[in-house]
């Protein structure tokens, strides 16, 4: 009988004992309690780029976390940078108790202080403006190198369990572009990188804490680096000199009276008619000038133009459209993205544009990231 009774003390004393631990865990008790811990954490994705394939661990240097409460104010916040973000399978822990979470970041460098972020206590303050100078007259400029910005929201990001780790993914967007833009002689002639100023122009340079744009004035983006290169270019030769004043396709002797076509460049004669000959393939290295421009994001609705002047004349070479000119070669492959999202996802571009004898654009045709383009209407 005692026996009996100690197996049943026993077990209720066992029984007791595992509904206390159990209490405890529901209890967020954790004091070396092993599995019933919690853990919150949140993992960053930037796949939205062309590439479509998260580049988080390549591209992004800096992360500065902000998480919300309900009424939008900031409960917590953290930033980390450096090697720990290129560790794969990288997570960020979040320390706030079980509850349900908006989640705001800010990414960027920090390399070049380009990018000031308000000491806020809400979310509605929790915007970014971009750094700039100041000319005499009052106008905005920046002529070095901007950091790569980056921007993320989650509206609920849910942290009501109370053991195991919950993991939430939080995506990333590129809000900062990067341009190449070539000058090139179409008569191969080198181009003096001294004598033409490069530069963009926006109203782009602050940013609400949902990433659209507020009102600002134009701000102009400099060249943060204007230099002398080289091109290789696919050249035809010819049975004698020719002045090359715009492109024309050869595939076989011709009489040139009046314009045709055009694949590559080569001169047409102003002259009397001459006849050409069997052309044949040669590459001719020839000078250019290469300038590098970062700007904002570009927005659909707003109009940001790429301008070339010439400093010796004051005369504008090219202004242009850039919102129009980027999604030209948006192509048929991308035709299903709509705009916005392709300028979001597209951030790196090169422009080669094409002088003629006197200097001025020869605008029947253009490439932009390797695609040649035929222009109908320069007034785009």
């Amino acid at each position: 009988m005692l026996s009996v009774f100690k197996r049943t003390f026993i077990g209720l004393l066992a029984m007791a004992l595992a509904g206390g631990m159990a209490v405890s865990c529901s209890g967020l008790i954790y004091e070396d309690e092993g599995d019933c811990a919690v853990s919150y954490r949140v993992k960053f994705r930037y796949d939205m780029n062309m590439k479509f394939a998260d580049a988080f661990a390549h591209e992004v240097r800096s992360v500065t976390l902000y998480v919300l409460d309900e009424d939008g104010s900031i409960v917590w916040s953290k930033t980390e940078s450096g090697d720990a973000l290129t560790v794969e399978g990288y997570s960020m822990e979040v320390d706030v108790p079980a509850g349900k979470y908006g989640l705001l970041a800010w990414c960027d460098a920090d390399e070049y202080k380009s990018w000031t972020f308000p000491q806020a206590k809400v979310r509605n303050d929790l915007g970014c403006a971009l750094n700039h100078k100041s000319d005499a007259d009052g106008s905005a400029y920046t002529d070095g190198r901007i950091d790569d910005l980056y921007y993320g929201y989650l509206a609920e990001a849910d942290f009501t369990a109370d053991e195991g780790t919950v993991m939430v993914t939080l995506p990333l967007m590129k809000n900062t572009n990067n341009f190449k833009v070539v000058l090139q002689h179409l008569s191969g002639k080198p181009v003096d990188k001294d004598k033409f100023d490069f530069f963009i122009t926006d109203d782009n340079c602050k940013m609400d804490w949902d990433n659209n744009l507020l009102p600002c004035d134009n701000v102009t983006y400099r060249a943060w680096s204007v230099s002398s290169g080289s091109a290789e270019v696919g050249t035809r030769s010819v049975t004698e000199p020719v002045e090359v004043t715009e492109p024309v396709e050869v595939t076989e002797p011709v009489e040139v009276t009046e314009p045709v076509e055009v694949t590559e460049p080569v001169v047409r004669q102003s002259s009397p008619t001459r006849s050409v000959a069997e052309p044949a393939e040669a590459t001719e290295t020839v000078g250019v000038a290469l300038a590098e421009l970062t700007t904002g994001r570009l927005v659909m609705g707003h109009k940001p133009r790429l301008h070339i002047r010439n400093k010796e004349t004051g005369a504008t070479v090219l202004s242009v459209p850039l919102l129009d000119y980027a999604l030209l070669v948006k192509g048929r492959y991308n035709e299903a993205i709509p705009d916005q999202e392709y300028l979001d996802r597209q951030d790196d571009y090169n422009m080669v544009f094409f002088l003629d004898k006197n200097e001025n654009w020869a605008n029947s045709f253009i490439y932009i990231n390797s695609w040649k383009v035929v222009l109908q209407n320069t007034d785009l």
